[in-house]
């Protein structure tokens, strides 16, 4: 198996929205994305399947010591052999790889966030990082743009979030700020017990209107001359906003199941961006 073929199978594999607008991209850019898409779910691969933490750990040393290698021209993973022909072209970097890989390790360390501040820098990482690289593979001219990545990937991210909430509980981690259940009055141990309550519809609710005005935020900040190229964003921001719709509708019954958007329904969605530009 080449190195293209692999991260193809990787990402294609993950069943992720994502996936859906890489379809519509040039060969080259494709051949990008994929493989920074591919890299990120490998190290995001570490924290969900690994459940030693020590050697969950030591597996992001390694990766940490890959980004590096390969940056010296040595990469031995076929997901770096795929994308280092491509970095310099994208304005890939080390730094940006490095960054995801701390989001991972922030995941082995760290069950709670205390406060929205410190789950953005979180979400910084793991999505605002990967947004902004995305953006500039897609084709990124204004400065601007790479704001517009940042607050799309961190409602993105908060997106997740709400939907994996239930799963996220049987693997002990709480990812709704401890604030914010002080503030609804939702205690933890129901959260990790997953038990519904009024007091939990109403802070989930706060959270997707958070989501829902970073949203907007994003889209008011994307310039016009670079919406065209950025279509592949706006695909994902339509089948993430639908599927946070969908969850509002099934009032937030996100303890006890993964609310998800059919594959033929993002292949939809992603097509009518493309073709109609419409969200």
């Amino acid at each position: 198996m080449t190195p293209a073929q692999y991260v193809q199978e990787k990402a294609a594999a993950s069943g992720s929205s994502f996936y859906y607008a890489f379809l519509f991209l040039p060969t080259a850019r494709r051949a990008a994305i994929t493989a920074f898409y591919a890299f990120c779910r490998e190290v995001d691969d570490v924290v969900d399947e690994v459940s030693d933490p020590g050697v969950a750990q030591t597996k992001l040393a390694w990766w940490q010591n890959e980004v590096t290698r390969a940056y010296a021209g040595q990469a031995s993973h076929p997901v770096m052999q795929a994308l280092m022909p491509l970095a310099a072209d994208y304005g890939i970097e080390a730094r940006h790889l490095l960054a995801v890989i701390e989001g991972c390790q922030m995941d082995l360390a760290q069950t709670r966030y205390l406060d929205f501040p410190g789950l953005q820098r979180y979400c910084h990482l793991v999505a605002g990082v990967v947004g902004e690289v995305a953006a500039q593979i897609f084709g990124q001219s204004q400065a601007q743009t790479i704001a517009y990545a940042h607050q799309l990937g961190l409602a993105f991210q908060l997106t997740n979030i709400i939907r994996d909430v239930g799963e996220d509980a049987l693997r002990g981690r709480i990812y709704l700020p401890m604030s914010e259940l002080q503030q609804f009055d939702v205690k933890a141990h129901e959260i990790l017990q997953r038990q519904y309550s009024e007091r939990f519809t109403a802070l989930m609710k706060f959270q997707a209107q958070r989501a829902h005005v970073l949203y907007d935020e994003a889209l008011a900040l994307l310039p016009a001359v670079d919406r065209r190229a950025q279509k592949p964003g706006l695909m994902m921001a339509s089948i993430y906003r639908t599927l946070l719709r969908e969850i509002e509708r099934d009032n937030f019954q996100v303890l006890h199941q993964r609310i998800r958007l059919t594959p033929l329904r993002k292949l939809w969605l992603a097509w009518r961006v493309q073709a109609l530009g419409r969200l």
